[in-house]
């Protein structure tokens, strides 16, 4: 089972993005290189097919990237409410926030909070600004924290 500190939550890296844009700026380059040379030497279709292939390549990377930017954009906005709810169980219970573990990326009705080695069942109010904590049990005992 896996669970989430507040600091996992602070440095979520986006390293897809990252790759994604990385390749998506190389591609472009290719292009216009490419397009460079088809203009100079406009007889040889080998510039044309590879500016072609290129420029397709940078069309799928573009899309793929907007794709991932889109699913960032929802995932980031619901794991912010994470890091008030963390705070708030620790300000609760008089702990740091740092000793403060939960086992879902997004604030839901039944995810698990776990601190000082027990485990807590989140039960939300359905406006969402309040909460009861219900100890629980969990199956697997093997926890993997994510920083």
């Amino acid at each position: 089972m896996t669970f989430y500190s507040e600091s996992f939550f602070l440095h979520q890296q986006q390293v897809t993005s990252l790759i994604n844009y990385i390749a998506i700026v190389v591609l472009l380059l290719l292009v216009i290189f490419n397009t460079i040379r088809y203009l100079r030497h406009q007889l040889r279709t080998r510039n044309r097919d590879l500016g072609i292939i290129f420029f397709l390549l940078l069309l799928i990377f573009t899309g793929l990237q907007i794709t991932n930017l889109e699913r960032t954009v929802t995932q980031r906005s619901q794991s912010l409410q994470m890091r008030p709810f963390i705070q708030a169980v620790a300000k609760d219970h008089g702990l740091k926030s740092s000793q403060v573990v939960v086992n879902s990326t997004t604030l839901t009705d039944g995810i698990l909070v776990r601190f000082k080695g027990k485990d807590y069942r989140v039960n939300m109010s359905p406006s969402g600004d309040n909460y009861t904590l219900t100890r629980a049990h969990v199956v697997d005992h093997k926890v993997n924290i994510q920083h």
